[in-house]
């Protein structure tokens, strides 16, 4: 979500009939207000964020209390016309009580975790937020979805929503291949996610465990930190594989490119994705991807031909996919390739000026408030 936000505000910088506030949370305990841009000033508030990889109910609702009645003040200095809630819960709900208060219209961009059924942990309190999930949705001018599996998530709860499709997109600048990769020794593989059980990493783990055991020569490069972190150290110890098996830790995001250049194969395995930003980035660095069969998986892979799909947990799949690659080091170079070209589809600026469509951006002076319920420095 702050790679997202980073993005666009970077394409909607120095426009002169834009005016944005983006009121977002701090990680440490101390108001933050930056100026992105002449036109874009990014106010951060605390709520002694204890852990980057999740937000508790006590974070989410200090958020919430402190966010509602400063986007108030700020409306009534210089009326805002349009309001966009990243996030259904906290940051939808505070954008409904704008509706409610002054009127301002608003939309959501549903992250994927604010969708009933889309993350397993919180399938418990679901049923408790789901009423006001779908209040919030209703009462918007647009409901944002970033692939047709969260589309088809959102219409299982309520079946009259109107969704509005608009994808991640990726800097083809940023990422790219490199002419001189390597095609010779272990079989490379990357991962790029949150160490955490939805991503699925201890299931790769286990695939890289049969890939040696049936003799291939394979290496594994786990990016990224999380709550699982040290379950899947263990698990390497305990598998003997920890010589094959590297954890890298956080990389920016600039810094990334040459981790997707020293690898033949990305690999993303998990529960549920709304579009992944690093299965975007893989695919614009020239490298084939294998993922499960989630959101995005439809928009972003075609089976066979820049990688393939497998079912969640499905790890003697996992394994014959890769050893495919393994097989014929050809494979990765030709997928990579139509995964470089396939990139090409997701643009920033385009997707950027999607999102003016929705707000009905023309020439003239546009105000608009940005809620967000996490630091743009936290990335998915």
């Amino acid at each position: 979500m702050g790679t997202v936000n980073s993005a666009l505000l970077s394409c909607y910088a120095g426009r002169a009939e834009l005016e944005i506030d983006l009121i977002t949370s701090a990680l440490g305990s101390h108001e933050e207000v930056e100026g992105f841009a002449d036109n874009i000033r990014i106010v951060k508030l605390p709520v002694w964020n204890r852990n980057i990889h999740h937000s508790t109910a006590r974070e989410l609702l200090l958020y919430a209390v402190q966010a509602l009645p400063r986007s108030l003040k700020y409306h009534r200095v210089q009326a805002y016309d349009c309001c966009l809630a990243w996030s259904t819960l906290p940051a939808g709900a505070v954008a409904l009580a704008l509706h409610h208060l002054v009127s301002l219209p608003y939309l959501v961009w549903v992250s994927g975790p604010d969708i009933p059924g889309f993350e397993q942990r919180y399938r418990y309190i679901y049923p408790i937020f789901a009423p006001i999930i779908r209040r919030t949705w209703r009462k918007a001018a647009h409901v944002i979805a970033k692939c047709a599996g969260e589309v088809e998530m959102i219409k299982a709860v309520e079946n009259s929503m109107e969704v509005e499709l608009i994808p991640n997109g990726v800097d083809l600048g940023v990422f790219h291949p490199t002419p001189d990769k390597l095609t010779e020794g272990p079989l490379r593989l990357v991962c790029v996610a949150r160490l955490i059980e939805r991503k699925g990493q201890h299931h790769l783990i286990e695939a890289v465990k049969k890939l040696l055991d049936s003799g291939v020569d394979v290496m594994l490069s786990l990016i990224g930190t999380g709550d699982s972190q040290q379950d899947y150290e263990r698990q390497v110890h305990r598998l003997g594989i920890q010589n094959r098996v590297t954890f890298v830790g956080y990389v920016s995001r600039e810094a990334l490119n040459p981790h997707y250049n020293a690898a033949d194969v990305f690999v993303l395995p998990s529960y549920n994705e709304g579009m992944s930003l690093a299965v975007l980035e893989a695919m614009a660095a020239g490298l084939p991807v294998v993922v499960t069969r989630t959101g995005g998986t439809e928009e972003l892979v075609e089976d066979g031909v820049n990688g393939f799909a497998f079912d969640w947990g499905d790890i003697e799949a996992l394994a014959n996919r890769l050893k495919d690659f393994a097989n014929d080091r050809t494979l990765s170079r030709r997928m990579g390739d139509a995964s470089r070209n396939r990139a090409r589809n997701f643009s920033w600026d385009v997707i950027a000026n999607r999102f003016l469509e929705l707000f009905g951006c023309d020439n003239s002076k546009f105000e608009l408030i940005k809620l967000r319920t996490d630091a743009p420095a936290v990335r998915e």
